[in-house]
């Protein structure tokens, strides 16, 4: 099991829900948390490395950019899971996608400057991939929650 203590629990905690914006947030965390910036530097990139930070970004709610989003979900055959994965997350539209337990077994959120932009990038997921029938589900109203687990 990789590496995981007190200093790497308290940076997660402390980028999930209030990332520094500044030159240089990771002095910004650095400072707060009492170690040098290289520090902070080299335990992101450990926990990025490791899988247990899958990305740092922001979030933007699509709407107040002019974007629209959708909720999709996918009937893939089990051999075809990793496959059609990576398909859809060469599309730049995609925030995240995950695996259910239910016959739609791939489900992946969409955002773009148009449906029909995801319409059109949904035809090329199923003709590059062979799945058709992805449900396409756009969002009528936004319901955002703030997801910061205290680790």
């Amino acid at each position: 099991m990789p590496r995981f203590d007190n200093l790497d629990k308290e940076i997660l905690n402390r980028i999930q829900s209030d990332f520094p914006v500044t030159s240089r947030p990771f002095l910004a965390i650095a400072t707060d948390l009492g170690v040098t910036e290289d520090v902070v530097i080299e335990r992101v990139a450990y926990l990025k490395q490791t899988g247990i930070i899958r990305r740092i970004g922001g979030n933007f709610v699509p709407g107040k950019i002019g974007f629209v989003s959708t909720l999709c979900a996918a009937k893939v055959p089990e051999d075809r899971v990793d496959a059609f994965a990576q398909v859809v997350n060469q599309f730049p539209g995609v925030t995240h996608n995950y695996q259910r337990d239910d016959d739609l077994n791939i489900w992946f959120t969409f955002i773009a400057p148009s449906m029909t932009d995801i319409e059109t990038h949904l035809k090329a997921i199923s003709e590059m991939t062979g799945v058709t029938g992805i449900l396409n589900m756009p969002a009528i109203h936004l319901y955002k929650i703030k997801a910061h687990f205290d680790i």
